[in-house]
């Protein structure tokens, strides 16, 4: 063939190839861990669950162009590794090791010459994702006064608590909550009398629905949070105060509870949870809480796709009936609780990184209390509340992390209740 190759539409061989704006595009998304790659080809490579080792063409013409695109903006936990397949990959042998790991990146990559090999025309991660809804108001609901309620209590998006809202649902107590959906919540197990499994859905305008038969080991004083953007996950907790469990429960994006999932981290109870990393990343954290003999200041990473992971050495005073919530769009707050030192309540706090680190001990601001219950609202900022005070003492945190002096508080004092954000409008 004689003649002017361009934008590489003929092959040297004469074979017809695509040009870099005619790209081939896969339409079937990437979920396996390999991938054996075409010269020509666009691919959506997801790797939510795994990592994806791509293999390219054993041989290559100039010209000859693949892209791979982060398809759930997952490459930064699961990642894709390049087997350049006896090529080279710009300028280095096959033996090299070349791996891409950025959320959101794309990779374009085009064949120069036995030299050079592929060579990346770009691998640019996409910086103005969109953010994903931050929740704007909150809800506390459920707890014990002497005798189980179900009444519940909404917070708007400046944190103001209103009156008491008549009770739906099996009235119980040391049940918890979670953000689910992105602007729903979920309250789940729980004390009816007896450890449940029960759980109760709450819409976007945060109106509470009737009982749905639970799933898994019904339990109390768990530990719950969101994870993943728009699921749930809740875990450990105990079966009347003697046999404390590590197993979890995720929670879809709709609502629905998943059966019991073999626990990881020492088995306790009356820990707290919140997410960190920012929302687009997905993670979590469980921390604190009472093995049944040991008050513990031990914490587990939840994953993006909600695995726990191991325990973590715990900073700070290992202390149960703890609560926790997010702040600052990317980190959390772990504050109050019982600790074991003078068997006396606190008004300690701790706060979680973004990269879910804990801090140290910060002294505390407000009534000293434990088993009270935390949300976030106002999408960067928490509160905290309740806890027999009466009537049920507030404290806020701003968007720092710093807590503030108690607010007085409004609607029936009691404890042992759950919170969790719902509604991404103020």
């Amino acid at each position: 063939m004689s003649g002017q190759i361009t934008s590489n539409v003929f092959r040297g061989s004469g074979v017809i190839a695509a040009t870099a704006g005619g790209l081939n595009w896969v339409s079937t998304v990437v979920t396996a861990s390999t991938l054996t790659a075409e010269a020509g080809n666009g691919y959506w490579i997801d790797t939510t669950s795994n990592t994806c080792t791509i293999t390219l063409p054993s041989s290559a013409e100039v010209g000859d162009q693949i892209v791979f695109i982060d398809y759930a903006r997952t490459w930064g936990t699961y990642k894709i590794i390049i087997d350049s397949n006896g090529l080279n990959y710009q300028g280095d042998p096959d033996t090299y090791t070349v791996e891409y790991d950025t959320d959101g990146e794309t990779v374009s990559i085009v064949y120069a010459d036995a030299t050079k090999g592929w060579i990346p025309l770009n691998d640019d991660d996409v910086t103005d994702a969109p953010a994903t809804p931050t929740t704007q108001k909150a809800i506390f609901a459920y707890g014990y006064t002497g005798s189980l309620v179900s009444i519940s209590n909404l917070v708007n998006s400046s944190g103001v608590v209103a009156t008491d809202v008549t009770g739906v649902g099996s009235a119980r107590k040391y049940l918890s909550a979670a953000t689910y959906g992105e602007d729903k919540a979920i309250f789940a197990y729980g004390d009816t009398g007896s450890a449940s499994a029960v759980s109760n859905l709450v819409t976007n305008v945060g109106v509470v629905g009737t009982d749905v038969s639970g799933v898994g080991t019904a339990r109390l004083s768990m530990m719950a949070t969101g994870y993943g953007t728009d699921k749930a996950i809740f875990a450990y907790g105990d079966v009347a105060g003697t046999s404390f469990k590590n197993m979890s429960n995720l929670v879809t994006n709709v609502g629905v509870v998943g059966t019991d999932v073999t626990g990881v981290g020492t088995a306790r109870s009356a820990g707290g949870a919140t997410t960190y990393g920012g929302l687009a990343g997905g993670k979590a954290l469980f921390g604190f809480g009472w093995t049944g003999s040991v008050r513990t200041s031990a914490t587990n990473l939840v994953s993006n796709v909600g695995v726990v992971a191991t325990d973590t050495s715990g900073v700070g005073t290992g202390r149960n009936g703890i609560s926790a919530a997010p702040y600052g769009l990317d980190k959390g707050i772990f504050a109050y609780g019982y600790k074991t030192s003078g068997g006396t309540n606190v008004n300690t706090s701790n706060l979680i990184s973004n990269t879910g680190v804990a801090g140290s001990d910060v002294s505390g601001v407000g009534t000293a209390r434990s088993s009270a219950a935390s949300a976030g609202y106002g999408a960067d900022k928490a509160i905290f509340s309740y806890a027999g005070t009466s009537p049920g003492t507030t404290n806020l945190v701003n968007s720092s992390g710093v807590v503030a002096a108690d607010v007085t508080g409004v609607g029936t004092a009691r404890y042992g209740l759950g919170a969790a954000g719902y509604s991404v409008s103020a």
